[in-house]
C-alpha cells in the first residue's frame, strides 16, 4: 500500500486520480502510524516552502518522514514535495527542509527573459539510468508549474534535467528517495508511466 502524505498542501486530488487510473492501492493520511505500515510514501504538494515545512512540523510529520526514509522505505516527492526533500529554499530564507538529500532550491533568474513561474511542458534529458524513468524516451515532455528550481549538491543524485534559462535538476533518484519537480500526474501517458514505475518498484 502507498501512503500519500496529507499535510494540507493541496494537489492531492490529481495524484489520487492518477493512482486510481493505475489501480494502485493507496491511502491519503497524516497519521504517522499509518505511514509506518505503508510500503511506499508519496509527498505531493503545491504552495510555499516555508508554509509547507510549518505544516509538516505542526502535524508531527517531519521527524517521522526522516525516520521512515532512513529505515529504507521508498518515498516519491512531487513538485513542492520534491523541494522539501532538500536543505533550504530561497523562497523561505532561514527555514530548514527535510534534508533527505543535499541541495538548495533557487529562484529562477529573470535575466533570460522567460516567464516566471515556468508553466507548461518541457522536455527531459537523462544524465543516468534510473528506475523512475525506465522505458521513458529521452526528450519526453512533462508538465511543470514552478518558480523555484533545484540545484543538487551532488550530481550523482540527478535523474533528469531540463532547460528553462537556468539548468534545472528536474528529478532525482538516490537509493530509496525519488522526486520530480514536474507533475507526473498531469503529464499524460509519460507521467502515468513514471508513476507506474514507482508503484511497481
Amino acid at each position: 500500500m502507498i501512503a500519500v502524505i496529507d499535510y494540507d498542501a493541496g494537489n492531492m486530488k490529481s495524484v489520487e486520480k492518477a493512482l486510481d487510473f493505475l489501480n494502485a492501492e493507496y491511502i491519503v493520511t497524516k497519521d504517522a502510524a499509518v505511514l509506518r505500515t505503508a510500503d511506499k510514501l508519496i509527498l505531493p504538494g503545491v504552495g510555499a516552502f516555508g508554509d509547507a515545512m510549518e505544516k509538516l512540523n505542526a502535524f508531527g510529520l517531519t521527524e517521522e518522514i526522516k525516520n521512515l526514509v532512513s529505515s529504507g522505505k521508498p518515498i516519491l516527492g512531487i513538485c513542492l514535495g520534491m523541494q522539501l526533500f532538500f536543505e533550504e529554499s530561497e523562497e523561505s530564507p532561514g527555514v530548514k527542509g527535510l534534508s533527505l538529500l543535499p541541495g538548495k532550491i533557487l529562484k529562477f533568474s529573470p535575466e533570460y527573459g522567460l516567464k516566471i513561474p515556468q508553466i507548461g511542458w518541457n522536455s527531459l534529458d537523462f544524465p543516468k539510468e534510473s528506475k523512475l524513468f525506465r522505458g521513458i524516451k529521452e526528450g519526453s515532455y512533462v508538465y511543470f508549474v514552478h518558480s523555484y528550481y533545484l540545484k543538487a549538491g551532488d550530481e550523482r543524485i540527478v535523474a533528469a534535467t531540463c532547460e528553462y534559462g537556468n539548468h534545472v535538476h528536474a528529478a532525482v533518484e538516490w537509493e530509496n528517495v525519488y522526486a520530480c519537480q514536474f507533475h507526473p500526474e498531469k503529464s499524460s501517458d509519460v507521467g502515468l508511466s513514471i508513476l507506474r514505475n514507482y508503484v511497481e518498484l
